[in-house]
């Protein structure tokens, strides 16, 4: 193989690479503004960090969205997902319910599971509560630039999942949707190749 076809085909894979994962960043922002109008059996909120007992700005509005599509009778329970990222913290999950039952929506209609750190944790952990109480359709609740890749893990792991994005999210500026745009875009593609 001479020099010159060498660099013709390093370049071109690195064109091919480009174009793919720019597609591909375009298609999680497109997809996350996408908001079907759907009924559930539940929704089920992806954790996020909480401030030792109550929840971030980001997860906070996560909740409220949870709540709200209670409230308008779109889906009848709340499933909150996630561990404790730190150990002076109550598990995301356990916050969330307390924050969700102050606004309102009834204790036994939350479910929650506290063991999950990582999005595909969260998701596999849901699915089991959602298995054992034979629910047949779900609504992921998150930001989003967040759905395109949880929806596709749900979907994955058998739930009948759609993306249900929060529509007060806390990543509004330029400057908050590009690193986390970037980092789905990593985290999809690590998914796709290493399921995780």
């Amino acid at each position: 193989m001479t020099k010159r076809k060498f660099i013709f085909i390093l370049l071109s894979l690195m064109s091919a690479l480009l174009v793919a994962i720019a597609s591909t960043a375009v298609s999680i922002y497109l997809y996350g503004n996408h908001t079907p109008n759907l009924k559930a059996d539940a929704a089920i909120v992806l954790g996020a960090a909480v401030w030792k007992t109550a929840p971030s700005p980001v997860f906070r509005e996560r909740i409220h969205h949870a709540t709200n599509l209670y409230k308008k009778g779109d889906v009848s329970k709340i499933i909150f997902t996630g561990g404790v990222g730190d150990k002076n913290e109550l598990p995301e999950a356990v916050v969330g319910k307390n924050y969700a039952v102050e606004q309102g929506v009834k204790t036994e209609d939350i479910f929650t599971e506290t063991l999950s750190r990582t999005t595909y944790q969260n998701l596999k952990n849901a699915g089991e509560i959602v298995s054992h109480h034979q629910f047949t359709k779900c609504l992921i609740v998150s930001d989003p630039l967040h759905l395109k890749r949880a929806v596709l893990m749900a979907r994955d792991l058998g739930i009948d999942a759609y993306p249900s994005p929060t529509p007060t999210t806390r990543y509004r500026s330029l400057q908050s949707q590009i690193p986390f745009l970037m980092r789905e875009t990593y985290f999809y593609f690590v998914y796709l190749i290493f399921k995780i």
